[in-house]
């Protein structure tokens, strides 16, 4: 066996997965899916054909010529990958499986009523990165299998679903829709089910390949709002919600013609917007035509576009060219960081532009003390063998992926540098690299590099190299400055931050120093009430604060916090302050007893940082 991924169990020697066609029984009264999958190879195969799984219940495999049954073993379950589902082909080039997915799923967050913006109807969606696709159906879970997929989703009738792909119908479901499929007994009544009463199914199609962890789909009580051309924004049909969403995003079409002029075509038709529930354990994914977005992300001046413009950014580097597995998550980050600060760039202004640099840079320097223990995780091309990808997931691959392209830019020029990045989109585009792969590109193209840059220590050195470079601006250099004021006891003045926005907060919060006496901190919000602000950004930074210098008359406010959000951005560093150091006793039982009444409100993903978060400082 010659694994291509440390995170999966996919095979060197065994044809890759081209297509996956689904069908899918939405069950929310047991918040399960009983499924088909048909896997389609892109070459015949005799022999084990090894798949990902984890908490599927796979009931049987067939032949799809003759749905006789194959052969297939499951083993025990590894903490990290799941399960190795292994079918024995004879000159087979595609698979069929029924299954059906586990309420524990990693992937899936089903939602009551009482835990959605409406509070009337049931909420289910994925979040499949980076290695939980294969809780969703069996699969080759890594990026180096691309997979095109048709998918038809058996839903009840007053819900309505997108996904990850075209949307091509929405049809009251019919028996031969699995009569096909079916032969015998599967584990479950597949033909009863799909044809029950009040169910409607709603079928899409990927036409492109996409790497599996791209692989989306939301339902529920759904509505949306048209705001250009290829771009319609969606939630809950909540008109408080859609109708902020869309005051949010108004310029999307405007950064998507700055995408296209500065990285090539967009390939995707549509770059719709889909905002999740508060639960959702991102900011945003980046899933091709439809991107998902946490909420917290709609700050009411436009503001939240920044966001927007990182995910758009993927749609050319991680969407079109793919990290071959996750010990290369730099090649999709750290170009997708550099790309979305040159939109920005263009469409909010270069000050904006440095300070979302200059915020990334302060954050870069936070993670490299987080991993001061463990330095192999602030380089660029790591080592993840027997490491879970989420509770490595730091800001490094984003920000030292940033500097190091812009450093390559320094060195040749941003118009040579834009000529390159067009050059490496066309060349790569649907494919799967690893660091190797770019570093020889590079050098082909812009020979001679690799004597005015230390690649090596770049990609696979530690730390930050002495050749990166905090940004300078005017008004970066002002907050930084007005921060250091801050450790003589001088806050800022209401003149000085008159034009403030919750961008220039938060660099001047991740700037103060760490900790200070709670009377400043008491002193700080009576001026500037930065504990009630609306942008999470703000408030998180302000009561991370609070939390490193013991101000305990903010814990409600954290304990609020964290029961209204999932997003891990917020959820790692407000725990992390909280229970890490010695003398915290009283702090670590507080930690506790808010995830206990608050974990069910978050994806499995974040139940499962938060948990690692505590088996390390507990």
């Amino acid at each position: 066996m010659a694994p291509i991924d440390p995170h999966s169990f996919t095979d060197s020697a065994h044809p890759l997965t081209t297509h996956v066609f689904l069908s899918l029984y939405f069950d929310f009264s047991s918040s399960t899916i009983h499924a088909a999958a048909l896997l389609s190879l892109a070459a015949p195969h005799s022999g084990i054909l090894s798949l990902d799984t984890r908490s599927l219940s796979i009931y049987k495999v067939l032949d799809p010529q003759t749905l006789s049954p194959l052969p297939f073993s499951l083993s025990p379950i590894d903490p990290i990958k799941g399960s190795h589902l292994t079918v024995y082909l004879q000159n087979h080039s595609s698979v069929l499986i029924f299954y059906s997915t586990s309420p524990s799923s990693s992937a899936l967050q089903w939602l009551s009523p009482p835990q959605t913006f409406g509070k009337i109807h049931p909420f289910v969606f994925t979040q499949c990165h980076s290695i939980h696709a294969r809780s969703v159906f069996p699969c080759q879970d890594t990026p180096a299998a691309r997979i095109c997929y048709s998918a038809k989703l058996n839903i009840p009738r007053h819900l309505s679903a997108v996904m990850s792909a075209r949307h091509s119908d929405r049809r009251a479901p019919v028996s031969g829709d699995v009569n096909d499929l079916v032969t015998g007994d599967v584990g479950f009544d597949f033909r009863s089910l799909w044809c029950a009463e009040g169910r409607v199914v709603e079928e899409f199609v990927m036409e492109q390949p996409i790497p599996p962890y791209l692989f989306a789909f939301a339902i529920g009580d759904l509505s949306f709002r048209e705001v250009g051309p290829r771009t319609k924004v969606y939630s809950e049909a909540v008109a408080e919600v859609l109708d902020a969403a869309a005051r949010e995003f108004a310029g999307t079409e405007d950064m998507i013609r700055q995408g296209e002029k500065l990285f090539g075509p967009y390939e995707w038709e549509r770059f719709d917007l889909m905002v999740l529930p508060p639960s959702f354990p991102y900011g945003g994914m980046e899933n091709p035509r439809m991107v998902f977005l946490t909420p917290t992300v709609i700050k009411g001046d436009a503001s939240g576009a920044r966001l927007v413009a990182h995910e758009l950014a993927h749609s050319w580097t991680g969407n079109l060219i793919t990290n071959k597995n996750n010990d290369h998550f730099w090649l999709n980050e750290g170009f997708t960081t550099y790309a979305d600060r040159r939109i920005v760039e263009v469409v909010q202004g270069e000050d904006r532009a440095v300070m979302n640099i200059g915020i990334g840079w302060r954050g870069l320097k936070e993670e490299i003390e987080r991993f001061k223990d463990n330095m192999e995780f602030t380089k660029l091309k790591t080592n993840q063998e027997n490491i879970d990808p989420d509770d490595v997931y730091s800001q490094v691959p984003y920000e030292k992926g940033f500097q190091f392209l812009w450093r390559i830019e320094r060195q040749i020029g941003r118009p040579a540098f834009d000529e390159f990045l067009k050059k490496y989109i066309a060349t790569f585009k649907f494919k799967s690299i690893d660091t190797e792969m770019f570093l020889d590109f590079l050098k082909a193209n812009v020979p001679g590099i690799e004597k005015d840059i230390d690649l090596k220590l770049w990609t696979e050195g530690t730390g930050i190299p002495p050749d990166a470079y905090e940004p300078v601006s005017n008004l970066y250099t002002k907050i930084v400055s007005l921060a250091n004021e801050f450790k003589l006891g001088r806050m800022p003045r209401e003149d000085e931050v008159a034009d403030w926005h919750g961008q220039e907060w938060e660099l001047y919060l991740e700037n103060l120093p760490k900790p200070v006496e709670a009377s400043q901190i008491l002193a700080l919000d009576a001026r500037y009430r930065l504990s009630e602000s609306k942008d999470y950004e703000v408030k998180v930074a302000f009561l991370q604060l609070a939390i490193s210098s013991s101000c305990r008359d903010y814990y409600s406010e954290v304990e609020k916090t964290l029961k209204a959000v999932g997003r891990m951005k917020y959820l790692r560093p407000l725990y992390r302050a909280l229970v890490q150091g010695t003398g915290k006793e009283e702090e670590k039982v507080f930690a506790k007893r808010v995830f206990a009444e608050a974990r069910e409100c978050y994806h499995p993903i974040a139940q499962g940082v938060v948990e690692s978060i505590f088996a390390k400082h507990m």
